[in-house]
């Protein structure tokens, strides 16, 4: 999800709310919230608690909604951070896999740092997202086995974008409760041929509805799947417009009252050049929309 911010650039909660709509009117399989696409670096830990608690409101158990939870510095602040975003009712809090070591530092560090939270948290469901921000870190298939072992990750956002390593990860981790959602949006149909679980990405904040018709049709209708792919993965080259100010001015084009507003990036930099060409993406969305019987 995005962050909408108003003039002050203080979260716009008339706005979130039907962000939150129009993301359920597309038939998304779920929400997460505090996360890179939410500006989390530039939201502070009430913040993200607050927004947390006002989706798990809105949404009210439509979907499952899941959210960030270890952003703070110490390993102390990380563990009171996932029980205070725990206690606003999200079904998972997420951990950025870059949060506990340094770049530098082991997989047994890591390790130890995990299962030190995992202990201080119990019942607590969690998730993991490579987040690519400072530095990313992928998760090592021994790590993952871990991990699964412990049965308390029922998701990970995967950012690899390696179809082989994607697929040592989905034999890796048949069987267990812990699901692989790909971030990237051009291997997404080869990834789900390889038993990735769906999608989790920045592109779900511009059409949605079309990465639901993929992640849910693609085994029945091979060649609209593979049609389908071919556009959504030249689509996603808008990730290197500046983002999410292009996903707010895309949501405004659908209707919504969001404005451009970012703490993250300026908006300055969204050039007269980059909103034809969300024009055009947002034109051709809903070509592919009617063509696939979607909602619009």
């Amino acid at each position: 999800m995005i962050t909408p911010l108003d003039d002050d650039f203080q979260i716009d909660y008339n706005g979130l709310e039907h962000l939150v709509e129009w993301y359920l009117e597309r038939g998304v399989d779920g929400l997460f919230t505090a996360c890179m696409s939410s500006e989390i670096f530039f939201l502070n830990a009430a913040e993200r608690r607050d927004m947390s608690r006002f989706i798990v409101k809105i949404s009210n158990r439509r979907v499952p909604v899941i959210a960030s939870g270890n952003l703070l510095n110490t390993p102390e602040e990380q563990i009171e951070e996932v029980k205070a975003l725990a206690d606003t009712g999200v079904d998972a809090v997420v951990l950025l896999t870059n949060r506990f070591v340094e770049e530098n530092e082991s997989d047994e560090e890591w390790k130890k740092q995990v299962d030190n939270l995992l202990t201080r948290t119990p019942n607590i469901p969690l998730g993991l997202y490579e987040c690519p921000y400072p530095y990313k870190r992928l998760l090592s298939k021994q790590l993952l086995r871990w991990c699964a072992s412990t049965e308390r990750f029922g998701f990970m956002k995967d950012t690899c974008c390696d179809l082989p390593r994607m697929r040592e990860r989905v034999e890796v981790l048949r069987g267990s409760n812990l699901k692989v959602f790909n971030a990237s949006a051009s291997t997404l149909l080869p990834s789900l041929e390889i038993g990735v679980d769906g999608y989790s990405g920045v592109m779900a904040n511009f059409h949605p509805q079309l990465y639901v018709w993929l992640t849910r049709s693609w085994a029945t209708s091979p060649e609209k799947a593979a049609s389908l792919q071919n556009f959504l993965g030249l689509a996603s080259l808008m990730e290197w417009q500046p983002y999410p100010v292009n996903a707010k001015y895309y949501l405004g084009l659908e209707g919504l009252e969001i404005k451009l507003n970012c703490r993250s990036r300026n908006t300055a930099d969204f050039t007269l050049a980059n909103r034809i060409e969300v024009q055009q993406l947002r034109a051709l969305t809903n070509e592919y929309c009617r063509k696939y019987e979607v909602r619009i």
